[in-house]
């Protein structure tokens, strides 16, 4: 059912509940802050958090918008895509029409099914699978580049920089992790680059031996990683204890303070694809001391992000008068915005016209620093 027709049907029952408690009322707003609040991937859940509710603070201390003071809604999908279409039902229901996530691109997928149909404006800070936006939809929207774009970039510092001899391409069978891993592949095939492995592992395991061993047999120089943190830590740190010494590389998914916790030493010089540090840019400077304030982390890759998604909800409201989702995506779509992460436009998918990554490298004690 079709949103025009789906509102059509519902007008009278609407009206019925006229009196009920709506998530816009004359005084507060509420955005929904959907991502993993639990699970092994809740470091990133904490970023986002962190952008939004940074950019509500900032909002809100300024006379919030056109009178209306934000509040943020937290709703734990645990990046698993079943509880994140419970999650976005949940959400329709609470009548919560803005939305910042999801952040698994498997969790946001299906979610973004729901809020196109019931009429839900979403701004992904994180989600980076390309098929989430090339169903054509009016309402979604991301403040981060896509996997065919940051896979594009890993693979050319692969082939102009690296320049390994036996590449591997290893992910953990996820959307967000095989879809990057495939994207490497098919550049470095169409460069001339055959990886000599190609292969999952599951997320969740904790032994890699078998992997590792396999790496060894193939005299493996260099290994990509399409997934998270907690499996690349686990590999990262079994290799070294088996003498296993390949330089590594994965996406913005590794890049978490929690990965130099799990792999130690060996955590030391692997190369990641992340957005760039916004942290650092000096128009971000009292954003990144108000967060540290408050006794948070400004660094994380999706804390700009996420603040970025909330500055364009706010600009769409100022300009179009209103909190139409619909009329806000219009607006969105047609007006570029200078934002945390600079300025922002889109192309009709919804997705970013410049790409925001770079590459890094990363080091022991949880931070990175740019590879040039």
């Amino acid at each position: 059912m079709k949103r025009f027709t789906k509102k059509l049907l519902t007008l009278s029952s609407a009206i019925a509940l006229a009196g009920a408690v709506s998530a816009v009322q004359a005084d507060t707003l509420k955005i929904g802050l959907a991502g993993p609040a639990t699970g092994p991937v809740a470091q990133y859940g904490d970023m986002q958090k962190i952008g939004v509710m940074a950019a509500i603070k900032d909002i809100n201390a300024a006379g919030g918008i056109n009178g209306m003071k934000l509040e943020g809604v937290v709703y734990d999908d645990a990046c698993d895509p079943k509880q994140a279409v419970a999650v976005a039902n949940k959400i329709v229901n609470d009548g919560v029409q803005h939305v910042v996530g999801h952040l698994c691109s498997s969790s946001t997928e299906p979610a973004s099914d729901i809020y196109e149909e019931e009429g839900v404006l979403m701004i992904t800070a994180a989600s980076t699978s390309p098929s989430i936006t090339e169903k054509g939809y009016q309402l979604v929207f991301r403040t981060i580049g896509l996997d065919s774009l940051q896979g594009t970039l890993a693979a050319s510092y692969i082939i102009d920089k690296a320049q390994p001899q036996r590449i591997a391409i290893i992910h953990d069978k996820q959307q967000y992790g095989e879809g990057l891993a495939t994207t490497v592949r098919s550049v470095l095939e169409g460069e001339g680059l055959q990886p000599v492995m190609f292969e999952g592992v599951t997320a969740g395991d904790k032994d890699f031996s078998a992997l590792i061993a396999k790496l060894k047999k193939e005299n493996v120089d260099f290994v990509y990683y399409g997934g998270y943190h907690p499996e690349l830590g686990l590999i990262l740190r079994q290799s070294r204890e088996k003498g296993f010494g390949a330089q590594f590389m994965g996406p913005e998914g590794i890049v978490n303070s929690d990965l130099a916790k799990i792999a130690g030493e060996a955590a030391e010089g692997v190369l990641a694809t992340a957005p760039k540090s916004f942290d650092q840019n000096p128009v971000n400077q009292a954003r990144v001391e108000a967060i540290k304030a408050n006794g948070e982390d400004p660094t994380g890759p999706f804390v700009f992000t996420a603040y970025a998604a909330v500055e364009l909800m706010k600009n769409a409201i100022e300009k179009t008068g209103g909190t139409d989702p619909e009329a806000m995506a219009d607006h969105i779509r047609a007006n570029p915005l200078d934002t945390a992460i600079g300025k922002v436009s889109y192309d009709k998918k919804g997705d970013l016209t410049e790409s925001t990554f770079q590459v890094y490298s990363l080091h022991k004690d949880g931070s990175k620093s740019p590879v040039k």
